[in-house]
């Protein structure tokens, strides 16, 4: 579903990514692992299409599309969703406006209907449920006043509206009390299938321990150091990331 090869990228003139080769098929859950620096936001933003990243080599396939040629709203709207670090307040847009907004701008580049208010407010209403979201939250405008844990529950919500096929999530677990995690982590789960896939990007094993990965990689210098199953996690969590650099 995904396949990167040989990336190279820069930022603001520095080399952050030095050849990162990574394949994710469809129906996996992959997961990426590294100290602070080592590129794995870069990789993330890389892929969504954040400005700024400069793409020095390599290419990003995505479903036969070469990513990189596409706009940050044309990968949106083929399927791409990017859960922030730090996802951002919009002061102003309420989240039922700003998604009821951006499911539709998806819905017309696909050459489908837009959806009723009636339609959409049902759809959200059941989402927003499962995730513990109050009608309150969703009246409110997006991730104003939100703590750490609803900002990260409000992107659960983006990702089960928009229902992409492939999802890359940075750092959702960062922040989070161990309850704001169930229920991510939850989410998380609720939209993993056989004809999604997901990249996870974390620090710590802990959120490994409720969505399993397929495969985990190691990221240290801007390469994939060491790529293994679940057990790589423990190695890390004992042996830390300087052994594998």
């Amino acid at each position: 579903m995904l396949r990167i090869e040989n990336l190279h990228v820069s930022f603001d003139g520095n080399k952050i990514l030095n050849g990162v080769d990574l394949e994710v098929p469809v129906g996996k859950v992959h997961a990426i692992m590294g100290p602070n620096g080592s590129g794995k936001s870069t990789l993330a933003n890389t892929i969504a299409g954040h400005k700024g990243y400069d793409v020095t080599s390599g290419t990003v396939t995505y479903k036969d599309l070469d990513l990189l040629a596409l706009d940050p709203s044309e990968r949106a709207a083929e399927g791409v969703f990017l859960g922030f670090q730090y996802p951002v307040e919009i002061p102003g847009i309420s989240n039922m406006n700003f998604l009821r907004t951006a499911l539709n701008s998806i819905r017309r580049y696909r050459g489908e209907e837009e959806m009723s208010a009636a339609e959409f407010l049902g759809l959200l209403r059941e989402k927003a449920a499962a995730l513990g979201i109050s009608n309150d939250m969703l009246k409110r405008a997006v991730n104003v006043g939100f703590s750490g844990g609803e900002r990260k529950r409000n992107e659960m919500l983006q990702m089960a509206v928009l229902d992409p096929q492939f999802a890359v999530l940075d750092e959702t677990d960062s922040g989070l009390d161990i309850d704001a995690l169930r229920i991510v982590a939850r989410g998380i789960n609720a939209f993993h299938g056989p004809e999604k896939g997901l990249l996870l990007i974390t620090h710590y094993k802990r959120l490994l321990s409720y969505v399993e990965p397929d495969v985990i990689h190691v990221l240290i210098d801007g390469r994939i150091a060491r790529s293994g199953d679940k057990e790589l996690a423990e190695e890390l969590e004992e042996a830390g990331y300087a052994a594998f650099a």
